[in-house]
């Protein structure tokens, strides 16, 4: 963790977004006084397996991935979290999986006792909240489908096109940089594939004129057509 501040809500991106949308101005306000916003950088914990003390409502800003992790140190990331998506496990009685920022990151964080009382005095809330756990039990069987696909194009391609439509690109009118912020090993494991395959991937996929790789993280998408016909 490398700075706390209180939450600004009229600086939130993914106010209109969040869980919190639900609430009344007042209850927002309760929700605010409650919680601090905190920033972390990439690679940070946000969320550790067993924390009983926190509960981190919302991704604010950045990328996050859930993990879970052997007694023989071996990760499996289950899911990926984009802004506005929910971090920890607010209905658990401690945290069972692991959060970790893929970019330097933002979110709100609450103590779990107050924020599961305004979950069971707010029915909007709880209404909010279970369309989140919906939705995000939708996002890991795409996630299945994703890891299920016959050939490695197909997976790498769908990869990089669910970052770039969490990103807010639904559409775009020509060739669209942004960050994929997971390393070729993270890739690799999520998708079942070996680093040697993803990285002959990514080689083909540019010489594809699909995308191009900008730095170690930078992907310009130059054919969202190409990207989208291997991803089916």
């Amino acid at each position: 963790m490398i700075s706390s501040a209180p939450i600004a809500c009229q600086a939130c991106p993914v106010a209109d977004r969040a869980v919190c949308a639900a609430l009344s101005q007042d209850d927002r306000d309760s929700l605010v006084r409650m919680g601090r916003q905190r920033r972390y950088a990439r690679g940070e914990t946000i969320v550790a397996a067993g924390d009983a003390t926190t509960v981190c409502a919302t991704l604010t800003r950045g990328a996050a991935k859930i993990s879970t992790i052997d007694q023989d140190g071996t990760e499996r990331i289950v899911a990926l979290i984009h802004p506005a998506g929910l971090l920890g496990q607010p209905l658990a009685s401690s945290e069972t999986l692991h959060v970790t920022a893929l970019t330097d990151s933002e979110a709100c964080l609450f103590p779990r006792g107050q924020f599961e009382a305004l979950i069971e005095a707010r029915a909007a809330l709880a209404k909010r909240l279970l369309a989140e756990v919906s939705r995000e039990l939708v996002e890991s069987r795409n996630l299945i489908d994703l890891i299920s696909k016959r050939h490695a194009k197909g997976r790498v391609a769908a990869l990089i096109l669910s970052f770039f439509r969490a990103a807010g690109h639904a559409s775009y009118p020509g060739e669209i940089a942004f960050d994929l912020p997971l390393k070729r090993g993270e890739m690799a494991q999520l998708l079942g594939l070996s680093i040697e395959t993803v990285s002959r991937t990514l080689t083909s996929l540019e010489n594809e004129q699909a995308i191009c790789r900008e730095g170690s993280h930078g992907i310009l998408i130059r054919s969202l057509d190409t990207l989208a016909a291997h991803a089916a």
